[in-house]
């Protein structure tokens, strides 16, 4: 059955009523208002009676669109007055997410972008460290858009002086200080996180950090390279004291692996037919390394029962989380580094895979070949061997020079026949 529109006691005000819907004990009522505009006339609907309508109230807004047209001002149709509210409350929602971008302090944007990482950054943890420990004490509770550059390069400063949370039982010295690559990371960190905050639309302002000079890591690169000797001193006495401890070593040494991808290794990884390691990367992708015999042979004696068994498990039977303390009393007690200062120039467990690229590099070893043992992202990363390759230079000048030479000795003598 069709509806029937009922008139009310307000002059071009009517309704009608729903076919089965109830509010309260009546039916459910939709208003409706009639009206002239230009000569013609105009219905617009207002709504239901379950929605706040009434017939009363329908009636004040016709009164008013009638008086804003005696007068020629405000909206004199329901569509305008509709349209101006919808534009009002656009406004206002617009000033509520600007507030909202003026106020988001870098607090609230790591939480959001650290959450992000997590699902989307193999190097989160990274991130989260640097940001609780360097990052929150000073920028946690700024808004973002009072970050200034001139903030950022005090922050630099301070974080270049700031000393390092020393490990249990480690003395403090010299070279306790945050290196240089450190705070660099730190403020790389910002300006992915600002940047991000760009990309969600929580920012709309510049990036600060566009007008800082990152600190150079240049100086960070470590310098120390054990000879053949110290490092078959080394293992023997590692051999005796740790023999676990020395097995990494060598690993390290013959292969070159971090610690983290020799703590990780499983027998799954080992292939003895093809002497070939699959390296899984905390740092990124997978890459091969490749056995010596005397790795191979170690290697089997050290295989795991089950396809997943660590070769190098703890104590516990899980992945080792750091270098075994043995291995710094035995450095210790050969004084490696014995009045040794300047961190680049200790041993470390970092410097047997350092020593594994620079030993590469003195035997002649292509530079990308050696790029593509270390694992590294970039050329730029093995680059810092390549001094130690054999100078080529001067026998491909000398090869040039005799390769000339011949030529002109050549030349005279065909010109001396040709003239006799």
């Amino acid at each position: 059955m069709a509806f029937k529109w009922q008139q009310t006691k307000f002059p071009g005000v009517r309704y009608r009523e729903h076919l089965s819907r109830k509010h309260g004990v009546k039916r459910d009522c939709y208003f409706s208002i009639y009206y002239r505009v230009d000569k013609k006339t105009r219905e617009e609907g207002l709504g239901w009676s379950s929605q706040g309508w009434s017939a009363q109230r329908a009636a004040e807004v016709l009164a008013e669109l009638k008086q804003n047209q005696r007068i020629s001002d405000g909206p004199q149709t329901l569509e305008e007055k509709r349209q101006i509210e919808q534009d009002r409350r656009a406004a206002l929602e617009e000033a509520k997410k600007k507030a909202a971008r003026d106020n988001l302090t870098f607090g609230q944007l790591a939480e959001k972008y650290l959450e992000w990482a997590m699902g989307n950054k193999k190097s989160w943890r990274d991130d989260r460290h640097r940001y609780l420990l360097h990052l929150k004490p000073t920028l946690a509770e700024k808004p973002i858009r009072e970050i200034t550059p001139f903030l950022l390069e005090k922050l630099k400063r301070e974080l270049l002086g700031k000393k390092k949370f020393l490990k249990k039982g480690q003395k403090r010295g010299e070279d306790q200080f945050l290196s240089s690559a450190t705070v660099k990371h730190c403020l790389v960190l910002v300006r992915q996180m600002i940047n991000k905050a760009g990309t969600w639309g929580l920012y709309d302002g510049h990036n600060p950090i566009k007008k800082i000079k990152l600190p150079s890591t240049t100086n960070n690169r470590r310098l120390r390279v054990l000879s053949h000797e110290e490092a078959g001193i080394l293992l023997s006495e590692l051999l005796v004291s740790s023999p676990q401890v020395h097995d990494q070593c060598l690993l390290s040494m013959h292969c070159g692996l971090r610690f983290g991808e020799i703590a990780k290794l499983a027998l799954v990884d080992l292939d003895f037919t093809l002497g070939i390691i699959q390296v899984r990367d905390p740092k990124g992708e997978s890459r091969q390394a490749y056995m010596t015999e005397e790795i191979k042979t170690m290697l089997l004696q050290r295989k795991p029962t089950r396809p997943a068994g660590l070769v190098f498990p703890s104590r516990c039977g899980g992945r080792q989380a750091s270098v075994s303390k043995a291995y710094d009393r035995a450095v210790g007690r050969l004084g490696f580094n014995h009045g040794i200062k300047d961190h680049r120039d200790k041993v470390v467990f970092h410097t047997l895979r350092h020593t594994f690229a620079s030993w590469l590099a003195i035997q002649g070893t292509p530079i990308l070949t050696i790029k593509e043992l270390m694992g590294h992202k970039s050329i730029e990363m093995t680059m810092r061997y390549a001094h130690l390759i054999p100078d080529q230079k001067h026998h491909a000048i000398r090869e040039m020079i005799n390769s000339f030479a011949i030529s002109r000795d050549t030349a005279s003598a065909s010109n001396m026949v040709t003239k006799l």
